[in-house]
């Protein structure tokens, strides 16, 4: 075969027609392998007329397999040859493209020189579909003739242009693109910008995940609708890969020879081809090596003569990064500026494209899980940008429950499992000789039979189910098909087959789905997404438990306060401030930019400040990796404040990001505490002003990191000294007024008034009295408890063991951590040490009390 005489699409299906040989193990390559090889080629004249003509290409390509399934096999290829009916095809094909005045054999005339030869397989399949030589030349003519680049240029663009990029006008016909909703100003606008008659280059520029491709793709579905000036009539968009332009270019020179072939076609295509770079700072730059010219050099000149037309898509920060910086460039480029969509348009947009989706994926979208979409993605999903988070929530949860439902039913698989579980168990006793194993042997061939017999009912059952499922998915695939074979319609006034397909076609297939989604199933299967998926994928996401997206998120909230209660002691005052700022925020009637709540603990060391916190990272967030904790005598000096938010650029670190920021971008739901706060430089608390205050913090790459899902807490031991003073440990109710004051007073002369105002709360932890101490020695029984639970221990203590815990570890100035050591050292070790002596066994039940000035442990068996 000589490569010269074939245009890149015929090269293309000559090497696929190969390939396809090899996989089926034909020996000889013949006119179906080649048949099959076009008709799989994607975006071509011959697949738009096969679509006209209203013939089913999955049914075609599946006849073409089985007649290819039919012939002689061979099990290991040594060569592969072309039989003489194939080489006769090509001839004939050389033929046809001489008659067409085409210098080169593509693949239109590969297909009609099959049709024409007479005594082949192919010609069965041809007459199933109705496809005649003289019919489909005169068709194939008719298209070439519409086409309005002429010279040739169809060629290029479907040769050389798509091996660098995509047609998006084609992918607008064949109905492959999502639909675009919302984003008109920015269409209409990009319109007028194309129309002009100088600078008429637009370039949007927005976050990523905005939609700004979705606004170029708008416009090339408006160009298929008409529903534009004459000026952009017919005209073709076509997007540039960069990367498949740069990729395998070895040599020095072979990339600008390739982007110099490219801009030729655009410039001989006399303005009918738009040029879409998506990324376009990636043209600054790219090709530059050794000396070489850089992408951007070369457009330069070709924008300043209005050669080309081109559309540009960046990011604000690559805008400023690349383009900004070349002035000759930006001035080539008029902006249009596109911000993120809100939640309600965004709900608009989901219910747009869902459709599509519903179809990819076969199953369901109901409107409440869409709204569950814009809304829990808004919320809990803070470092990207709506719609596309939306987007990729309702994908990913359809995705989810089409993999459930192609799952075998959680019963069936049981049993499936039981099954294998006792052939295994009958292989190894079917090893042993005895009578006893002999029979039970047989018991579990009865039982192995017995639940197959079940395992294959029950199988055929699902297997019902799962044929209704596939079928409906297959109707909406065809549903879609003939939405698009409408809007063609609508495009050449065909009112005649508009009616046809509306009337006959569409209306029985939506019938069909309709009496199909009525069908009783015999197991549950789910195919449609609801609130609870969506929940499920963002739970996944995040890290945030799934109850928390859902109502029980409400009842944890409102019983806060007795959770608390279980683990802190004392502190009744404290808990309450904290449950009540929570309430607040999760009712949504505080402001939502803030974080959760953000409070100061203050009180001497060990009456409970640390736990409280520790315990309300577990309530409300269910993670230990939840509490970040962030020691402040480390962050002492002036120039510390780089370690929270990172180190500048061009210094060491800053690629490590700040302690504080990091920490939170990775784990959004956290509660942050900041221990020990007194101890941190002036600095420190200036930059945490704007977090306390609209609950965001810029860190040292420019990147905004959202505070709005944290709680913040302080501590601090300042006016310690004040509280305690008039300690009592038989009586310690509230802490005075007096006293309180004292302490603000104390507060006010170490910390900034705007620090001050910015907080919540500043709550004051009283010392802990007698009846605490008791509470808190019961909490660490239970934990002892609960660790020798496995064992089947009980541990008691008597009260004359717990005055004893008391009178000999408490001391005001530590509070109660020094009972938690006690209480190892004297009663946790001595346990140990008689489990290991087995002087306990399981089931045994201590009794700890004091008695003759000694802690006696009196086992009760």
């Amino acid at each position: 075969m000589n490569a010269d005489k074939f245009s890149e699409t015929g090269i293309q299906v000559m090497r696929d027609s190969q390939s396809i040989a090899i996989k089926y193990g034909n020996v000889e390559l013949t006119e179906l392998h080649m048949h099959l090889a076009i008709i799989k080629q994607k975006n071509t004249i011959i697949a738009n007329i096969l679509k006209d003509m209203d013939i089913d290409i999955f049914s075609y390509i599946r006849d073409i397999e089985q007649a290819i399934d039919k012939l002689q096999k061979q099990d290991a290829l040594t060569k592969l040859y072309y039989n003489r009916t194939s080489q006769k095809i090509i001839l004939v094909a050389e033929d046809f493209a001489r008659e067409m005045y085409e210098s080169l054999i593509g693949l239109e005339h590969l297909y009609l020189a099959i049709l024409k030869e007479n005594k082949i397989t192919s010609q069965s399949i041809f007459e199933k579909y109705n496809i005649h030589l003289q019919k489909f030349y005169d068709k194939l003519i008719e298209q070439k003739s519409t086409l309005k680049i002429k010279n040739n240029k169809v060629e290029g663009l479907t040769n050389i242009l798509l091996k660098y990029g995509r047609d998006l006008t084609a992918e607008a016909i064949q109905g492959e693109l999502d639909p675009v909703i919302g984003r008109e100003e920015e269409i209409n606008r990009m319109i007028r910008i194309l129309s002009r008659r100088t600078k008429n280059n637009p370039v949007i520029i927005g976050d990523p995940g905005v939609g700004k491709t979705a606004i170029v793709e708008g416009l090339a579905q408006r160009i298929i609708r008409n529903d534009v000036p004459d000026a952009l009539r017919d005209r073709i968009i076509f997007s540039l890969d960069m990367g498949s332009l740069i990729a395998g270019a070895k040599f020095r020179g072979e990339f600008e020879e390739r982007l110099k072939e490219v801009l030729k076609i655009l410039k001989n295509s006399n303005g009918q081809i738009i040029l879409y770079i998506d990324e376009l700072h990636t043209v600054v730059g790219t090709g530059d090596s050794n000396g070489g010219l850089d992408t951007s050099n070369m457009l330069k000149p070709m924008l300043a003569r209005g050669e080309i037309l081109t559309i540009g898509s960046t990011t604000y920060d690559e805008y400023k990064k690349f383009i900004e910086k070349d002035g000759a460039l930006e001035r080539r480029f008029q902006k249009i500026l596109v911000e993120a969509p809100t939640v309600e348009q965004t709900i608009s947009i989901l219910r747009g494209i869902k459709s599509k989706y519903e179809m990819h994926h076969g199953i369901r979208i109901s409107d409440k899980s869409i709204i569950a979409c814009a809304i829990l993605s808004d919320r809990y999903i803070s470092d990207r940008f709506l719609p596309d988070k939306a987007i990729d929530l309702m994908d990913e949860a359809s995705s989810m429950v089409r993999t459930n439902v192609d799952s075998l039913p959680i019963e069936i698989d049981e049993m499936q499992r039981k099954i294998l579980h006792l052939e295994i168990e009958k292989i190894s006793l079917s090893q042993e000789n005895d009578s006893f194993y002999t029979r039970k042997c047989k018991e579990l061939d009865n039982n192995i039979n017995t639940l197959k017999n079940l395992y294959e009912i029950e199988f055929k059952k699902w297997a019902i189910d799962k044929k209704i499922v596939d079928r409906i998915k297959q109707i909406k695939q065809q549903i879609n098909e003939v939405k698009i074979q409408v809007d063609e319609a609508t495009r050449k006034n065909d009112f005649e087959k508009i009616s046809e397909l509306n009337f006959f076609k569409l209306k029985k297939l939506e019938n069909e789905e309709l009496k199909l989604n009525k069908k009783p199933y015999t197991y549950k299967i789910k195919e449609e997404v609801t609130e609870d998926d969506i929940a499920e994928v963002v739970s996944k996401w995040t890290g945030i438990p799934i109850s928390k997206l859902t109502e029980t998120e409400k009842q944890k909230v409102l019983n806060l306060n007795s959770i608390l209660h279980e683990q802190i002691v004392g502190q009744e005052d404290a808990v309450c401030a904290v449950c009540n700022a929570i309430i607040r925020a999760k009712s949504g009637v505080k402001k939502l930019q803030k974080p959760i709540g953000t409070f100061m603990f203050l009180g001497p060391t060990g009456v409970g400040k640390t736990q409280l916190v520790k315990t309300l990272a577990k309530t409300l967030f269910e993670n230990k990796a939840s509490l970040i904790r962030l020691d402040m005598s480390e962050y002492m000096e002036k120039h510390s404040v780089s370690k929270l938010i990172g180190a500048p650029p061009g210094y060491i670190g800053h690629d490590d990001g700040g302690q504080l920021t990091e920490a939170v971008r990775k784990q959004p739901y956290s509660v942050v505490l900041f221990d020990e706060i007194e101890k941190a430089n002036s600095e420190v608390f200036n930059l945490l002003l704007q977090v306390l205050d609209e609950g965001r913090l810029t860190d040292s790459k420019g990147r905004t990191i959202d505070f709005k899902n944290t709680l913040i807490i302080m501590t601090s031991n300042i006016g310690s000294g004040s509280i305690v003073e008039k300690f009592n440990l038989n009586y310690y109710e509230n802490i005075e007024q007096s006293i309180r004051e004292k302490v603000m007073q104390i507060l006010k002369e170490k910390f900034k008034p705007e620090f001050l105002n910015r907080l919540d709360d500043i709550v004051l932890f009283k010392p802990l009295n007698k009846c605490d101490l008791e509470k808190i020695i019961n909490i660490e029984l239970l934990q002892i408890n609960k660790d020798l639970s496995n064992q089947k221990i009980n541990i008691a203590l008597d009260n004359t063991c717990i005055k004893y815990i008391i009178e000999n570890s408490f001391s005001v100035q530590y509070g109660a951590r020094p009972i938690k050591r006690f209480i190892e050292k004297e009663i946790t070790t001595e346990i140990g040490r008689m489990i290991l002596q087995d002087k306990i066994n399981k089931f045994d039940s201590l009794l700890i009390l004091y008695k003759d000035n000694k802690l006696v442990f009196k086992i009760n068996n």
